[in-house]
């Protein structure tokens, strides 16, 4: 089967395709037929050595695919063989075939197809947890969203409107936003041509928002954290600008604001079960209409540095997807 492999930690560039051998079925796993795998900018910081977790060498990247169940394990149950299927793993998912945890497989809803169901699980399922369990964003409450046509963003505007908040996204540039107004969005701010803090004043009449979150870190975690409503909550979702900003600690005492973390690639270990009942509100929401994924590029899996590079320089909205059928 073809996969990509990093066979040193570095740039993206450095990943080859190879035929590698299908890997081995274990015992409560199944075989999946890979048709299309979601890129996450984690796959980025993964392949380069600064990813929290670092998988052993050689190794091919990636956390979501979509596909067909073509093997059951020992001791596997109530999953068929054919079944279209979502399936997590801890890497491994830029590859022809992988090998999945039978807990870790989700079925597919009917009237989704693969590229949407590939890039669904991390990005929505980061989201939702940010904003439901750990922001606890209430109806009628207000959501700043930074980095809003992202791969993560997007979603995060998205389940902001399906929970009842009034959303303001803030992107780089017109093209974007228009892809956030699309998603449901209340509010725009363009933070390369528009004062951040001056915007958010202006649209809250002064008061703030009361969740933000924030997949971009950089200077615009602090200028967010400072326009703050009082209790307010920021979510850290990740630092896309490269940089990793040091928290004011008397921003947070005189905003008496809470700031959270949200690493949801725990949640997996951790609470599965939470998981699992998120995974179900989501797809509920999607078979009812209220998410709309947005997949901007689909590419071949031999093309995957170069999906990855979109990501990179900021050319993808929503998200990257590659393709296994040549």
């Amino acid at each position: 089967m073809r996969a990509a492999l990093v066979r040193a930690f570095g740039p993206i560039e450095q990943m080859e395709i190879a035929e590698v051998p299908p890997p081995a079925i274990t015992r409560g796993a199944v075989r999946i037929a890979v048709h299309a795998i979601g890129i996450n900018f984690a796959d980025i910081l993964i392949v380069e050595g600064k990813y929290q977790e670092k998988p052993p060498l050689p190794f091919s990247p990636g956390f979501e695919i979509a596909g067909v169940v073509s093997e059951l394990g020992p001791g596997v149950s109530g999953i068929a063989l054919g079944t279209r299927v979502i399936g997590l793993l801890e890497h491994g998912a830029y590859a022809e075939e992988a090998v999945v945890n039978a807990d870790q497989v989700v079925p597919m809803p009917e009237d989704m197809d693969f590229p949407t169901a590939a890039g669904f699980p991390v990005a929505y399922g980061t989201s939702h947890i940010a904003l439901d369990a750990r922001a606890r964003l209430k109806a009628g409450e207000t959501l700043l969203v930074l980095g809003a046509a992202g791969g993560v963003g997007l979603t995060a505007v998205e389940i902001g409107k399906a929970l009842g908040a009034t959303v303001i996204a803030a992107a780089g540039g017109a093209e974007k936003l228009r892809i956030a107004q699309a998603h449901g969005a209340d509010h725009l701010i363009d933070y390369r041509s528009e004062d951040l803090r001056q915007r958010l004043k202006a649209i809250t009449g002064g008061r703030g928002p009361d969740v933000i979150y924030d997949p971009v870190g950089g200077e615009l975690f602090e200028q967010s954290l400072r326009g703050i409503a009082w209790e307010g909550r920021l979510v850290v979702i990740g630092f896309a600008s490269g940089r990793i900003p040091q928290v004011p600690a008397s921003l947070a005492l005189v905003k008496n604001c809470d700031i959270i973390g949200v690493y949801w690639g725990s949640y997996r270990g951790r609470r599965p079960d939470q998981v699992r009942r998120s995974f179900a509100t989501l797809l509920g929401w999607y078979s009812a209409g209220k998410l709309h994924p947005h997949v901007s590029h689909r590419l071949d899996l031999a093309d995957a540095a170069r999906a990855m590079a979109l990501l990179v320089e900021r050319k993808a909205t929503g998200k990257v997807i590659l393709t296994t059928k040549r």
